[in-house]
């Protein structure tokens, strides 16, 4: 049992739900990504996802899609994430999760990238625009060297899609909450049937994610849900702040 699996094992035995916010690496800085992730982990975030740059962000709203081009522009590379993760891993408990484009992974030669994720320090990853039959071969190989492999669920999945993608998935599944861009919004739309199809298909635990900014909507998803990601929301409270870390702190403590 990995960090992801043994974190979920023991908040459904106290009867709890996660908090999983969503950062970019490097965004506003590199330094800033790590003292966050720390402060985060703290303030009792359980898994932390932390997206790895990329010039065509998939399914990113406008405030991850330009934090996403700022750190692109000042340089940053996933081996500098990798490393970044790699210094901080020993202070920290929460589950980190990779969200990364299989452009990316592929490009380094699929099993040796997703070998370097596990060797800094990460537990799981998340590829949105991977394909299948891609899935299936590369969450086996990470599954042998103990990481977690996530596909997303999305509102638009056919039933028979919903089983294939979480035989494929090990850790948790990732729950689209809407179609579309991420965002903050105002509403979300009802969860309640979605979420008992999946139930009716797997043991995994159930994130949800796009479009969830508030304490109100992180308790509305938590009566059904197993997690609930928090992404723009932090992305731009983070951008607008002159104390990154401790806004990411403050926003975990808010939400929580």
């Amino acid at each position: 049992m990995n960090r992801v699996e043994s974190i979920f094992s023991s908040l459904k035995q106290d009867g709890k739900k996660a908090i999983m916010p969503f950062l970019v690496a490097g965004h506003p800085t590199l330094t800033d990504t790590a003292e966050a992730i720390k402060c985060m982990s703290e303030q009792g975030a359980d898994v932390i996802e932390i997206g790895i740059p990329f010039s065509d962000p998939i399914a990113d709203g406008p405030v991850i899609s330009a934090a996403m081009h700022e750190v692109l522009q000042s340089g940053i590379t996933p081996s500098n994430v990798m490393k970044m993760v790699q210094n901080i891993r020993a202070e920290v408990s929460a589950a980190l999760i990779a969200m990364v484009s299989f452009s990316i992974v592929k490009k380094s030669g699929s099993t040796s990238f997703i070998e370097a994720l596990k060797k800094s320090g990460f537990d799981g990853v998340i590829i949105p625009d991977i394909d299948v039959q891609e899935a299936k071969e590369l969450s086996c190989y990470c599954k042998s060297i103990g990481l977690t492999f996530t596909m997303l669920i999305a509102p638009t999945t056919t039933d028979q899609r919903i089983e294939e993608l979480a035989s494929i998935s090990s850790g948790f599944l990732y729950l689209l909450a809407r179609v579309g861009i991420t965002g903050e919004q105002s509403e979300l739309p009802d969860l309640e049937d979605r979420i008992a199809k999946l139930r009716n298909v797997t043991d995994l635990p159930i994130a949800v994610g796009f479009g969830i900014s508030t304490r109100e909507q992180v308790s509305q998803v938590h009566q059904h849900a197993d997690a609930v990601i928090v992404g723009s929301a932090l992305v731009r409270r983070m951008s607008e702040s002159e104390s990154p870390a401790e806004t990411a702190k403050h926003f975990v403590h808010e939400i929580s």
